[in-house]
C-alpha cells in the first residue's frame, strides 16, 4: 500500500485541488484508498477536489467517485496521448459525452487538449480532431475546458482561436512563460500551477506565476505525479499541496491566507460553483 510521506503544516484557509488522479497508481506502488486519500488532503487544508478521467475507464471511475464521496467533482476526457491509439475515436467521443451529459458532478471536459512529447507527427492529426471535439463538447454542455498542453504552446492557442474558447477554462499544469501566460490570460484562462513551480529550474514558470492576476490562480497537484520540492521524485497527494501554494505566495508577495481564498474562490469561478 502507498504510504504517506510527512504532512505538510495546514494551510489557514482551504483550498481546492483542481486536478488529480485518485485511480492511477505510481510505478509499482498502489494507490491509497481514496477515503484515506481524503482524509489526508482534508486535515491538511484541501477538503475538495477534482478527479480527472484520461480515457475511457477512467472517465467511468471519476464519474462514480464523485457520485461517491461529496468532496469530489469529476472531469471526463480523452487524454491527448490517448486519442491515437483508440480504434474508433467517434465511439470513444460518445461515451465521453454520455458522461458528461448524464452527471451532474461532472463539471468539466478535460484534460484534453495537445501533446507534442509523447505523440510524433503520425498521430498530432488525431490530436487535433480529438481536441476539437472536446472544446465543442465543453461548449454545448457548458462544462470547464480542461486543457492539457505540452510542448505545443503555439498550436494550443491556434485550436482554441479556430474554435473559440468556452466561457471557462483552465491551463492545467501550467508550463509556460510569462508571455505565454499572458496570452492565456488573454482569452479568458484560469492557469493552474502544480509542483512544478517548486522546482529548481523553474524560473520562467515562476515568472508566469507572478504575473498571473490573482483572480486567475488555481492550484493542483496532477497526482500521483509532479510532487512539490522537496519531495519531488515521490509519490503525490492533495495533502501535499500546502507545499506548492506556500511556494506560490513566496513567489508572488502574497499573504498566504489571502491566496488560499482567493485560489479556493477562483476553483469554484472556474468549475461552475461550490460543491
Amino acid at each position: 500500500m502507498s504510504t504517506l510521506l510527512p504532512a505538510p503544516e495546514p494551510l489557514p484557509h482551504p483550498v481546492v485541488d483542481n486536478h488529480c488522479h485518485l485511480d492511477i497508481a505510481r510505478g509499482d506502488e498502489p494507490a491509497l484508498p481514496v477515503a484515506d486519500a481524503l482524509a489526508a488532503a482534508a486535515a491538511a487544508g484541501v477538503p475538495r477536489i477534482v478527479q480527472i478521467g484520461c480515457d475511457l475507464p477512467g472517465a467511468r471511475w471519476a464519474v462514480e467517485a464523485a457520485a461517491t464521496y461529496d468532496a469530489l467533482v469529476a472531469g471526463v476526457a480523452l487524454h491527448p496521448n490517448e486519442a491515437p491509439r483508440l480504434p474508433s475515436l467517434d465511439d470513444a467521443m460518445a461515451e465521453i459525452e454520455a458522461l458528461a451529459a448524464a452527471h451532474d458532478r461532472v463539471r468539466a471536459v478535460g484534460e484534453t487538449g495537445l501533446d507534442f512529447f509523447r505523440t510524433g507527427e503520425e498521430g498530432r492529426a488525431v490530436q487535433e480532431e480529438s481536441f476539437r471535439r472536446h472544446i465543442d463538447l465543453a461548449k454545448r454542455l457548458d462544462k470547464t475546458l480542461v486543457i492539457h498542453d505540452r510542448d505545443a504552446h503555439d498550436d494550443v492557442l491556434r485550436v482554441l482561436d479556430s474554435e473559440g474558447a468556452p466561457d471557462r477554462w483552465v491551463m492545467h499544469c501550467f508550463s509556460g512563460d510569462a508571455d505565454f501566460a499572458r496570452a492565456c490570460l488573454s482569452r479568458g484562462a484560469h492557469l493552474s500551477f502544480a509542483g512544478t513551480v517548486t522546482f529548481k529550474n523553474a524560473a520562467p514558470l515562476r515568472d508566469a506565476l507572478a504575473v498571473t492576476p490573482r483572480d486567475r490562480v488555481l492550484v493542483e497537484t496532477d497526482a500521483p505525479y509532479l510532487t512539490p520540492m522537496p519531495h519531488r521524485g515521490r509519490t503525490n497527494g492533495s495533502y501535499l499541496v500546502p507545499l506548492t501554494v506556500r511556494a506560490m505566495a513566496e513567489v508572488r508577495g502574497d499573504d498566504l491566507g489571502e491566496l488560499c481564498a482567493a485560489i479556493e474562490a477562483n476553483t469554484f469561478a472556474a468549475f461552475g460553483g461550490s460543491w
